[in-house]
């Protein structure tokens, strides 16, 4: 169960990240925008360790093989499009997100919960309860991200401008790191 604990909170941390960075750019906060990011990233992060128990080894080789690519390429998208919109803004800036789209959370939901599908591969071989196991992950993801948002938002509403350009580098970061750690020059 140690374990189990371990590897939900290792993986909520992409999840944790990409949450504060919404955080900071988003205006008005509203709480259901909360609900609606932990319940995009806990349900992926659940799903996927359940996809990689169930494929085992056959398809999630591939996926896993061209997975940090995908993740790097959302997020470096995501993350150049939030800078470059800080800075069209003018010198107030954009003023942050206005509304959290299903479209952009699904794309980051997704990014960030690749590496899951390899965790649930990892747990067919190691005689692994996966329902308790992926519940408990989906359910850590979920509370961190709600709390990720908040945290974010308090600090982007100081912050403003700088929020946003922070956010997009934060998440370029994040991809490039991501594809490091695939490539082997770097490991965390």
């Amino acid at each position: 169960m140690l374990s189990v604990i371990l590897i939900g909170v290792s993986l909520s941390m992409d999840a944790f990240a990409v949450s504060v960075t919404n955080g900071l750019t988003l205006r008005p906060f509203k709480t259901s925008y909360a609900l609606w990011h932990g319940l995009y990233f806990g349900a992926f992060q659940c799903l996927m360790p359940l996809a990689g128990y169930v494929l085992g080894s056959t398809v999630a080789g591939y996926v896993t093989a061209i997975g940090p690519y995908v993740s790097f390429f959302l997020l470096a998208f995501i993350g150049g499009k939030m800078i470059f919109e800080a800075v069209k803004g003018g010198e107030e800036g954009s003023g942050g997100m206005t509304v959290l789209s299903h479209k952009r959370l699904l794309a980051l939901a997704v990014a960030t919960s690749i590496d899951a599908l390899a965790v649930g591969v990892t747990f067919a071989f190691l005689d692994v309860s996966i329902l308790p196991a992926v519940g408990f992950i989906g359910t850590i993801t979920f509370a961190l991200s709600c709390v990720g948002l908040f945290v974010g938002n308090i600090f982007g509403s100081r912050y403003k401008k700088g929020a946003e350009i922070s956010g997009g580098v934060i998440l370029i970061l994040m991809g490039i790191k991501i594809l490091l750690e695939h490539l082997g020059v770097i490991s965390f």
